[in-house]
């Protein structure tokens, strides 16, 4: 009874073919099979030239098949199109075109799944606002199929750093009852409208109420309101003063009405915790964490990604390459916020925003420290008033700043935000107050400050913005896969 389950075999793929430093010339003679995604199709009066992509890598696989192949039929007879999956076996033979070393000579092909005329991705170049309303097409063109690989290559190499200086993985949860940032800016989990289709039809008198007409959370699922995370950082800490030191990687959520090109509604954080560290340590494993993963992408985009690289250099941003390699190279210069903010009121340069001490700064005054002031470097400012950050955050000793940090990068502005955390009970419960918080909510994390407390700090990384930092897309929603923001929520 029964049989035994067949080997798992890596297939070939078209950059295992052109992806060396011979380009194919080192497979010429061989017989491979390529499946993939018609790009373009061209008939000539003898031969027809077939581009396939499979998504391994930028360049397609060129195939050139003449009217004894097997399967010409299905070509002929225009049942292969642009947007359609076929399956081709053929023999590797030198190039007779300038684009490329290698083409595939071939033997037989298979149509899979054909493709609809209506098929909206051709030849021709369309915007990156249609592809937006395409999110289920778009990685099938060069920029999203590129921007894909770097994201794929980016988490790869954040698992790898911290895996390799002695961090932890661990799960956050991404349903909570309390607000890390303090800013109620949450997305709401609840069973009390009715799931699926019911809830366009139900009524709002449905909702259970008390007898003060108020929302009975009591008969919720969690008997008690409930939240999409904005931040695994505070459960981070938990696992911190047990296991030193640990970091997540996942989504998170903000309902911010923002309808910008910075902004998103649902985006990946990756968030270490340090234990037994102060706001130095935070900002030396930051300044390391970005200089070595620039390092690492440059040497692996160069190795396995360069027609990647060489695209985002042509059609996205001219010396992207060039640009991670100054973050590599060069030193990172630290100030602190006051004197930051003095620099930005001398400078000779107009903002949009005012610039006084204890404003926020705005994206344009992180962009002009970073590409202006300081050249191109990265820059880290420190010490920030305790009024515009979050409560968790290390009150310093002169009652006016707190021990955070933040990281700007040329093109982006704020890349990593970070901070040593209070671990002093009641500096924590006052700050509580003074926000007006709920202590309950938040029992949990002070009751770590009553056993074993220690210095710890951490910091944020919004992934999505790295991922523009190191391609160069300039609109948030193109660097991650299926973008949620106000009035969006499709795919």
């Amino acid at each position: 009874m029964g049989s035994k389950v067949g080997e798992f075999r890596k297939k070939l793929k078209i950059v295992d073919v052109k992806g060396g430093p011979n380009e194919g010339l080192d497979r010429v003679g061989l017989m491979i099979v390529v499946a993939g995604w018609v790009r373009t199709l061209r008939a000539q009066s003898s031969v027809t030239f077939i581009e396939v992509n499979d998504g391994s890598c930028l360049s397609n696989m060129q195939c050139v098949m003449t009217s004894d192949a097997e399967g010409y039929d299905q070509v002929k007879s225009g049942l292969i199109t642009t947007g359609a999956s076929i399956w081709i076996q053929g023999n590797v033979v030198p190039s007779q075109g300038s684009k490329q070393k290698v083409e595939l000579k071939v033997n037989k092909i298979v149509l899979v799944g054909k493709s609809d005329p209506s098929y909206p991705i051709q030849k021709k170049r369309v915007s990156r606002e249609f592809l937006r309303t395409k999110a289920h097409l778009r990685p099938r063109t060069n920029t999203f199929g590129a921007v894909a690989r770097v994201r794929n290559a980016l988490a790869y190499a954040t698992h790898k750093f911290f895996q390799e200086n002695g961090f932890i993985w661990i799960s956050s949860p991404i349903i909570t009852a309390s607000d890390c940032e303090g800013a109620g800016e949450q997305f709401c989990v609840t069973t009390l409208i009715p799931s699926s289709r019911e809830a366009a039809e139900s009524p709002v008198d449905a909702i259970p109420k008390t007898k003060d007409g108020l929302i009975d959370w009591s008969q919720d699922f969690f008997e008690k309101p409930a939240f999409l995370t904005v931040s695994g950082q505070l459960n981070a800490e938990t696992y911190a003063t047990a296991l030193s030191n640990v970091y997540t990687f996942g989504p998170t959520f903000r309902a911010e009405n923002s309808n910008t090109s910075r902004h998103l509604a649902e985006f990946w954080m990756i968030e270490p915790e340090l234990a037994f560290a102060d706001l130095k340590d935070d900002m030396a494993c930051a300044t390391a964490y970005l200089q070595l993963y620039s390092c690492m992408q440059v040497r692996y985009i160069l190795d396995n990604c360069k027609e990647d690289m060489d695209f985002f250099n042509t059609w996205i941003e001219k010396g992207i390459i060039d640009r991670l390699s100054t973050v590599a190279e060069r030193d990172f210069v630290q100030l602190s916020y006051t004197d930051a903010i003095e620099l930005l009121i001398k400078a000779k340069k107009k903002f949009e925003f005012l610039v006084k001490w204890g404003c926020d700064l705005q994206s344009e005054h992180e962009r002009y420290l970073t590409e202006e002031a300081f050249g191109g470097c990265p820059v880290i400012v420190s010490d920030y008033p305790k009024e515009i950050k979050a409560f968790y955050m290390r009150q310093n000793d002169d009652g006016r700043t707190v021990a955070a940090m933040d990281m700007l990068v040329p093109r982006i502005g704020e890349l990593i935000g970070g901070s040593q955390r209070e671990e002093r009970l009641e500096y924590l419960e006052g700050r509580l107050d003074e926000l007006k918080l709920n202590r309950d909510s938040y029992w949990w994390y002070l009751d770590l400050r009553h056993y074993g407390s220690v210095p710890h700090a951490g910091f944020g990384l919004g992934f999505e913005r790295l991922v523009q930092f190191a391609t160069g897309v300039e609109n948030i929603r193109d660097a991650i896969p299926f973008p949620r923001t106000p009035g969006s929520v499709e795919f």
